[in-house]
């Protein structure tokens, strides 16, 4: 396997955990733990390294060198650093500085995706979270338009999953498990809503419930 597609492997691993985190939730202690034991320690390098360079017969291996303490120190804070910045911005909302890294890297786990079933499923998660992001910006000063341009997404992300998702498995009971969640989601807010974004949104929910088969 090459270095870089084990460097592209770990990083869509990271992407993935932290997209997990619920709006607004804290790290897992174990993930926490993990990642700063990959970045201070530098084991994912040498592993790669190791991967990729067989050992000679007849060569010494030269001893490793330890690094400083203020090296050690600059990459703890400097991973320190990146988890407070990565958890900034998946717990960020529309209008908010890091918003568009957020987006960026939900774009970046779909593009990474293995086929429609696991692309259709990013895409529906990503659905679930414009829900919660409208959720938390009702009641907000300037929740008008970007209340409705985050409806209109949520809807875009459904469409294109279910689209993906029916393609690669259909009659997937995912569909009828995600048609439910969002309709419990988003049915709280229609009091809160404008003339326009309620039709948005009783829209939206006649679309996914025409997802659930008749029993």
């Amino acid at each position: 396997m090459s270095r870089a597609r084990i460097r592209r492997e770990r990083v869509l691993e990271h992407l993935t955990e932290l997209r997990r985190l619920p709006l607004g939730g804290a790290p897992e202690p174990a993930f926490r733990e993990k990642l700063r034991a990959e970045l201070v320690s530098g084991q994912l390098t040498e592993v790669m390294e190791a991967r990729e360079t067989p050992p000679v017969r007849g060569r010494r291996r030269a001893p490793r060198r330890r690094r400083p303490l203020v090296s050690q120190l600059a990459t703890f804070g400097l991973a320190a650093g990146m988890m407070i910045s990565a958890f900034a911005t998946y717990q960020s909302v529309p209008g908010d500085s890091l918003y568009p890294l957020k987006r960026a890297a939900e774009s970046t786990l779909v593009h990474l995706s293995t086929g429609d079933a696991e692309r259709g499923r990013r895409e529906l998660e990503s659905a679930k979270t414009r829900a919660k992001e409208v959720a938390s910006l009702l009641g907000s000063s300037d929740d008008g338009p970007l209340v409705s341009e985050t409806l209109k997404e949520m809807e875009e992300s459904t469409r294109a999953g279910i689209s993906k998702l029916e393609r690669a498995e259909p009659r997937s009971p995912k569909i009828e498990t995600f048609a439910h969640d969002q309709k419990e989601a988003v049915k709280p807010m229609l009091k809160e809503l404008t003339e326009d974004q309620l039709a948005q949104a009783e829209g939206y929910l006649s679309y996914i419930e025409g997802l659930v088969v008749p029993k």
